[in-house]
This record gives structure tokens, sequence and C-alpha cells, in this order.
């Protein structure tokens, strides 16, 4: 998930590390079946057209929305049914209308930007063959980075920070060419440094797996123990307007139903570990009265702005209750709804729904500007 740099954040005192749930309205403001892009089915012969399909982690650079459509392509770069290789990085303004677009090889999962830099940069296929793109949004020149050995928590990768600097992705789908997840030697985080002329992204692991954290909510809080992460998949910089966990590195590890907060540069570093009462994909956290939030909804195919009144320091999560470990094979179904919008609360971890009005929403990606 695409998120501002921490810079030197601190708490702030708010009133609560909850929210109540404003009514906020839904409006569907670009779509992909009236966008398309060319390809050649499995790389080769004649080129033909289709419709972008299946919007995922979206960003925000000088203004605009970055979008990854994923255009069907396997977790692990597999070709589509129609034979396509290629997703899509879409350029929007807040509006909803397309500027530009660009075509990687696989299925992009994480989309971040950097603001210092003016990249854009997107992971693909999420479970293995993982590798990495910048977008030079002023120029329009891609460049694909293979990382510098194989991964070795035998899986992929996915979400993108950059926080203070440091572009930090995610250790997704652990276990995926090896020995099941939790391993103590799998890496939950990577620290990636790129090497433009080489076309090589470093990867360094951050923490792991099974690190040692402190538990940040119910009877146990302030205990340490050893996580368990089987599914490390979205992240977020907490900003300054946060009541709790103000300038951490978040990662959520999504069947989990867990969210861990770190320094990992500051003078706070040590892992916090926060349960939730579901499991969630992106979070945003609504950093002004005046703003909105801007999501992707995969099963729509559509970029929704959802807008209304806003509290700073509010979190919002993208509720994915078919994602959970212990999901029923059969889903959605009883007890496990679509996806659906949600205040985070930082301190119990309890998720409320928030009542909204316009458009369905079933939101996947998700990212706060303010105006």
């Amino acid at each position: 998930m695409a998120v501002m740099p921490a810079a030197s954040a601190q708490p702030v005192k708010a009133r609560s590390a909850s929210a109540v749930a404003q009514t906020l309205h839904v409006r569907q403001i670009a779509f992909g079946k009236k966008l398309h892009h060319l390809f050649r089915p499995n790389g080769k012969g004649a080129t033909r057209s289709e419709a972008l399909a299946g919007p995922d982690d979206l960003g925000e650079l000088g203004g605009h929305l970055f979008v990854g459509f994923q255009n069907g392509v396997g977790a692990q770069g597999e070709p589509s049914t129609d034979g396509n290789l290629n997703s899509t990085i879409a350029e929007f303004t807040l509006s909803g209308r397309e500027v530009r677009q660009w075509d990687v090889r696989g299925k992009a999962d994480g989309l971040s930007a950097d603001q210092a830099t003016g990249k854009v940069i997107a992971t693909v296929n999420e479970d293995a063959n993982s590798s990495l793109y910048t977008i030079t949004v002023a120029t329009g020149r891609v460049t694909h980075y293979r990382y510098n050995k194989p991964l070795p928590h035998k899986g992929g990768t996915d979400a993108i920070s950059v926080y203070r600097g440091r572009i930090l992705i995610s250790a997704s789908a652990p276990g995926t060419t090896g020995a099941p997840a939790p391993r103590a030697a799998y890496p939950a985080v990577y620290a990636v440094t790129l090497n433009a002329k080489t076309e090589v992204a470093s990867v360094r692991p951050l923490y792991y797996d099974e690190a040692l954290a402190k538990r940040a909510s119910g009877r146990d809080a302030g205990k340490l123990v050893h996580l368990a992460l089987v599914d490390p998949d979205s992240s977020e910089v907490v900003p300054s307007a946060s009541p709790r966990f103000a300038g951490d590195f978040m990662l959520t590890s999504q069947a989990d139903k867990e969210q861990i907060f770190d320094q990992p540069t500051g003078k706070n570093a040590g892992l916090k570990v926060l349960h939730l009462s579901n499991s969630v994909d992106d979070t945003a956290w609504a950093t002004a009265r005046f703003g909105a939030l801007y999501t992707t909804d995969s099963a729509a195919d559509t970029l929704d702005e959802v807008s209304g009144r806003f509290t700073p320091g509010t979190a919002y999560s993208a509720v994915t209750p078919c994602d959970a470990g212990n999901a029923p094979a059969t889903c959605p179904g009883p007890g496990f709804p679509v996806n659906y919008l949600a205040t985070d609360n930082l301190t119990t971890g309890a998720l409320g729904k928030v009542p909204t009005t316009g458009a369905a929403l079933q939101p996947k990606g998700m990212i706060f500007v303010r105006f």
C-alpha cells in the first residue's frame, strides 16, 4: 500500500484510539471495463485488446492516483485464461480520469509511491517468482529489478512502504516453495535497496515470522510472545494524526488477524502486535477533516471515492472475512460476509462496520488523500 513518509512523526494526544463511525458516501469514479490495454497471448502472436480487471493496490503521487490492475494473472505469474501475462499500472486524476498506463509482466500486488524520488514502485507475483518495477512518473520510464538472491522465506513479495527513506516490502506467502509457515528462519519483511545501474534489488530481513513482540491489547497486554505469521500482506506508515502507534511501520498479517507495529529506525524499536476481531487488507488513516478515502473494489472492477465527515486520526480498514485463516472453503457464507469498510480500534483491535450510502462497496486497496 502506498504511504507518505513518516518523517519524524510523534504520537499525538487524541481523544481515543477508537472513533464513532460517521456515515460516508461511496461514488464509483473509474471502471476497469471502460479501460483497455493491449497484450499478446502468452507473449506471442497478434496483439489483442482487453478491458482492465482486478484492481488491487493503489497509491498517490503528485495529486494523482496510481492503481494496479491484475488482469487475471496468477499469483506466481501464470497467464490469465486468455493468455495475458501483464498487469496494468494506471494513473488517474482524483476525479477518476485516466491519464496514462503502463504494463508490467506478472501479477501486480504491492504498489506505493516514493514521494522523495517521484517514482511509483510495484511488486509482482505475491506467491513465487517475484520481482519489482519502478516507474519514473516524470519521464514514464519503467525499470524492472530482480532480487539479488532467492527469497529466503520461499514465497513472493507484496505490500511496499517507504519508511523514512527506506523501502520496506512484505514477505508474502511464506513457504510456497518450501516448508510451511511459520518458520523462525522466514523473514516477514524485507528492507530493499535498489541499484539502478545493475537493476538489482538487494533484500535484507527486517524481522522474522516468529520474532518476539509485545501484545498490544487484551489481558496479556505488555507480555512478550513469539509471532507465528503465515500471511504477511499489507503495510502502512502510521501518520502523526493517529492516537496510537504514530510514526510506526505497520505490517498486517491478513489470515492471522494481526497488525504488527515497529519503529525500525527509531529509539522506540521493538515489535508490538495487535490482534484484530477480523481479517483485514489495507488500512488508511484520515489525516484531515477534508479529504476522501480512495478504494479499489475488485469485485465491481472499480476505483471508488469514499467521502464525508472525517475525524483526523481515525483508522479505516478493508475487512476481508474470507481471507481469515479460519474462513470456510465456500465463502462468502454465514459469518463470513463479503469485504466491508470498518473503523479500526487501535486499543482493542475491534473493527466497527462503517455505514455508507451510494454505491455498494467491497474495499480492497485503500488510501486517504487530504484536500
